[in-house]
């Protein structure tokens, strides 16, 4: 340790009164930063080059209008599939728009399916817009139901979507003017939570789509360096999702076909960019209970994916070593290592620090990463944003938001847990139990 460092953990552990074990984790204070600040940093140069970059762009006239196919997902949604078929239908997109809903068990889900027969496209009002409903009367689960609609989709384009989510009416023309790029086979589109203020819950969650998602699908995407195609917000290259196979089994299917695409990248030099533009709102859910149950399932899907399923496919002969290297920190270290790493300190801090110097030692990890947030919370009202006014009042919610990832992480530990002893993707309500059970096992 250098003098400088020396002198500072002196001073701090005077500061606190600290002991032998209190000076030991001041030394281990830093090691956040060692990993999270260079992501953070990474992420910040991609925002800056996206936003030089689009303030220099000059408006490009394209006449690339293919035929665009999009399969939503439909189990329980009731009346709100309807708002969903009317944002496509109201898309300023000039080419032909495919809508098939597929209602997965219909036998049972006779309320969505009611809503999806009764709506009705007036082909005055919505020219080449195209209602292809499927009844699915035995449910599948969403995978079978993507299939499906794949099988029947005779758009060049493919676009994944859920039953509940509604759409900005530019959506379709932002996303699809990136596949004229050969190299692309899929893109990735952005959500935004629509019940923003329903609770304490919901409103966090908007804040974290924000930060955590939007602006850094934005930085990793300026390096081709996006790690998900969203389930709920997805557009795909037909020919290609057709060369693959399709959507696989099993629970988190869009992290799973993600990095079955990213499995071609070295071979074919391909991309997968993220288009801010392309905005779905979604509601999130509102309550803790709610929203713990649905992390518990995303965070122990990324230990079945990445460990059990897809640990042979992970290496720079098939992914290239930039794609490579970014999958082991950001999917083995920062989504299943370093939550285990927090946990622990923490536990430990509680039980071995005495009070003074625990509080001491957790406001300075607290301004730390509240800095962190407002700077984070900033750039993204100046150069992302395009509702500000909107975003803005997110702002009172900055002070929380170091908590609030705290407890995200600590509870990632949880869900990973209950995957590595329960295997709980067996248990995901995505699709019915025998479906699961049949399908290969890792």
């Amino acid at each position: 340790m250098n003098p400088l460092m020396e002198q500072l953990y002196n001073a701090l552990g005077g500061l606190a009164g600290a002991d032998g074990l209190s000076r030991l984790f001041y030394m281990l204070f830093p090691s956040f930063l060692i990993f999270e600040l260079p992501m953070m940093i990474l992420v910040m140069l991609g925002v800056l080059r996206w936003f030089a970059r689009r303030r220099s762009r000059v408006p490009k006239i394209s006449l690339y209008q293919p035929r665009v196919s999009c399969v939503i997902t439909c189990y329980s949604e009731g009346m709100d599939v309807q708002t969903t078929l009317l944002s496509l239908c109201e898309q300023t997109y000039g080419g032909h728009i495919e809508m098939i809903p597929v209602v997965d068990g219909a036998t049972v889900n006779q309320a969505t399916l009611a809503a999806v027969r009764s709506f009705n496209v007036d082909p005055q009002l919505y020219p080449r817009r195209h209602l292809r409903p499927i009844a699915k009367w035995q449910r599948g689960g969403r995978v079978s139901s993507l299939n499906a609609g794949l099988s029947l989709a005779s758009g060049e384009i493919v676009m994944a979507l859920d039953g509940d989510t509604s759409f900005d009416n530019n959506m379709v023309s932002a996303i699809v003017r990136h596949f004229e790029d050969p190299m692309v086979p899929a893109v990735a589109g952005s959500l935004r939570v629509r019940n923003v203020w329903g609770s304490w819950v919901t409103a966090m969650q908007s804040l974290e789509y924000l930060l955590s998602i939007h602006m850094s699908k934005i930085g990793l995407a300026e390096w081709n360096l996006v790690n998900n195609v969203s389930g709920a917000f997805g557009a795909f290259r037909r020919s290609f999702l057709v060369k693959i196979g399709g959507w696989n089994t099993h629970t988190a299917e869009d992290l799973d076909l993600t990095l079955r695409i990213k499995s071609y990248f070295k071979r074919h030099d391909l991309r997968i960019p993220f288009e801010p533009e392309a905005i779905g709102h979604t509601d999130a859910p509102a309550t803790l209970s709610q929203f713990l149950m649905q992390r518990l399932r995303w965070d122990g899907d990324l230990f079945f994916l990445y460990i059990r399923k897809h640990n042979r496919n992970i290496s720079p002969k098939l992914l290239g070593w930039k794609t490579f290297l970014m999958i082991l920190l950001t999917g083995f270290f920062f989504q299943l290592v370093l939550p285990f790493i927090i946990f622990t300190y923490t536990l430990l801090a509680i039980f071995i620090l005495p009070g003074m110097t625990l509080l001491f030692l957790f406001s300075l990890i607290y301004l730390l990463y509240l800095t962190i947030t407002l700077l984070m919370f900033g750039a993204m009202l100046l150069m992302i944003s395009d509702r500000p006014r909107q975003d803005m009042t997110l702002g009172l919610l900055v002070p929380f938001f170091p908590l609030f990832m705290l407890l995200l992480r600590c509870w990632s530990v949880v869900a990973m847990l209950n995957e590595m002893f329960r295997r709980g993707h067996e248990e995901s309500s995505m699709a019915p139990w025998w479906v699961l059970k049949r399908a290969t096992r890792f």
